[in-house]
């Protein structure tokens, strides 16, 4: 008999959105739509700590958006990014929508990881960022799959 994994009420699912530049644009019609409001503050990329070896942004730049969630229905958050051109961003259909999980765990994230990034491409193995224990892979059916961790608090 196979054997299924019970997930607690802290793991979830949320749709992940790409945008070219206009992400608060398109989030500010979602909001109006749903009649909700956003699950934290909007992140701008100028928020973002520096990192070793990644380019200085504009100032334009400094203002889109690094990270938004909007609750919609049935419990269900999309959240979204603006891509950067400069960091060679490009966007296309097949990174314009990914399903973002959060586990409960690290190992839960790496086993979930591990099974859908074998036969994928535009794999980034799940590691520590300043937000949390992140991930990302493309799997072998085009199906763009994002793995957090947040920090506990």
């Amino acid at each position: 008999m196979p054997t299924t994994t019970t997930y607690s009420n802290m793991a979830k699912t949320n749709i992940y959105l790409n945008f070219q530049g206009n992400a608060e644009e398109a989030f500010n019609l979602y909001k109006s739509v749903f009649k909700t409001e956003w699950s934290a503050p909007i992140m701008r990329m100028g928020d973002m700590p520096q990192q070793e070896g990644m380019p200085k942004l504009s100032d334009a730049e400094k203002k889109m958006v690094m990270h938004v969630a909007l609750p919609i229905l049935g419990g269900t958050n999309i959240m979204g990014t603006d891509m950067l051109e400069s960091m060679g961003h490009k966007l296309k259909i097949g990174n314009n929508t990914t399903i973002s999980l959060e586990p409960d765990t690290k190992e839960e994230a790496d086993r979930i990881y591990k099974a859908l990034s074998q036969g994928g491409t535009d794999c980034v193995a799940p590691h520590d960022e300043f937000w949390g224990y992140w991930g990302v892979c493309l799997d072998r059916f085009g199906i763009r799959w994002m793995f957090n961790v947040p920090k506990q608090q």
